[in-house]
């Protein structure tokens, strides 16, 4: 199924993370057993799409223990923000801050889906506005590039909303980090911005239920980190 989804949409075949992802399935995990597979993958999909889109450049030189000169590098793009999706994309932060070179900027989106239509609904947004002194309208404070953390791209509306107002934000590219995604979901997801967004998923399942959840799926992620049930 895979190699039907658009260029820009990776899937993992990493076997650690696809024996992981059957563990995550099973309705048998607990909470610490939930949190602890969602961040083993988030770590190992980080490792691929970290990977293919940043790049090393030279930052100049130090000195090693012994005395011995080296050359210093650091990652490229250097402004790069991490956009979790309340509430259930906090389990992959800290997997992809331990992965980064250093610390980056953690912004939260909160959108939750309408139960009847399925639409998404913001209720939180914390992206940073700062007027660039050249053009007052263009967005200084946007990050350069944006990775979305989401365990879980459904219908695809939720992750369209994030990348549509990410796009506004002023970013200039956003990658999308995802557990598991329907074939559906994936497509909306990259035909929303497909020059901007690469989408990395550590699998995809064909089919939506009548509730627009993944089947077969791995449930609410949110409500099986948290331990509550939503609305």
């Amino acid at each position: 199924m895979a190699s039907s989804l658009p260029t820009n949409v990776h899937v993992s075949q990493h076997p650690c993370l696809r024996v992981k992802l059957s563990q995550l399935r099973s309705n048998t995990a607990d909470s610490r057993q939930t949190s602890r597979l969602v961040n083993d993958i988030s770590m190992i999909l980080g490792c691929e799409a970290l990977h293919a889109n940043l790049r090393v450049t030279p930052s100049g030189t130090a000195l090693t223990p012994l005395g011995y000169e080296y050359r210093e590098e650091s990652i490229a793009p250097e402004n790069i923000a991490l956009v979790p999706i309340l509430r259930s994309g906090l389990g992959m932060v800290q997997a992809i801050q331990d992965l980064l070179p250093s610390p980056v900027a953690v912004h939260h989106l909160g959108l939750f889906r309408e139960p009847t239509t399925l639409q998404p609904v913001e209720y939180y947004n914390n992206l940073p506005f700062s007027p660039s002194t050249d053009v007052p309208t263009t967005n200084a404070a946007a990050a350069t590039l944006a990775i979305i953390l989401d365990p879980i791209i459904a219908t695809g509306g939720t992750c369209v909303a994030a990348i549509q107002t990410l796009k506004e934000w002023g970013v200039k590219k956003v990658l999308v980090i995802s557990v598991l995604a329907s074939e559906e979901g994936a497509r909306r997801a990259v035909e929303e911005w497909p020059e901007g967004v690469v989408v990395w998923l550590g699998g995809v399942d064909p089919e939506l239920d009548g509730k627009g959840m993944i089947k077969p799926g791995v449930g609410d992620v949110g409500d099986r980190l948290f331990l509550a049930r939503g609305k």
